[in-house]
């Protein structure tokens, strides 16, 4: 599975934003998605998930009430709809994959498989 993570730029406070995470080769359906960030500074953290069968959907408490991730099995993309943006929201959001009908996991190294990065900027 090679993922594509997309939609990144840069916007002001309080605005939205979504991030899309597409396949190239293989397909995001049936698969447990992740999408995680890195902040300037910080290591790489999980802020959402969704299990492969739709049945679990979790968010990181600094995210939670304003992110949210949902799956377009017919486009085959898995997508994370930001609102609200902050400051400390600015970093590179990565989308990741489990091997398929794996259960979601919050430790980056239970993914297989990561898009490239695109890059949120969220300033005044």
């Amino acid at each position: 599975v090679q993922l594509q993570a997309s939609g990144g730029g840069l916007v002001q406070p309080g605005d939205s934003l979504t991030l899309s995470c597409a396949t190239s080769r293989g397909s995001v359906n049936d698969r447990t998605m992740a999408w995680f960030r890195q902040r300037p500074g910080m290591g790489r953290e999980w802020i959402a998930v969704l299990s492969w069968n739709g049945a679990t959907i979790d968010y990181a408490n600094s995210v939670k009430g304003r992110f949210l991730v949902s799956r377009d099995k017919a486009k085959n993309s898995v997508y994370l709809q930001m609102d609200s943006l902050k400051p400390e929201d600015t970093a590179v959001y990565y989308c990741a994959s489990r091997k398929l009908y794996l259960m979601p996991r919050l430790s980056q190294g239970d993914y297989d498989f990561w898009g490239q990065g695109t890059q949120v900027t969220v300033s005044s």
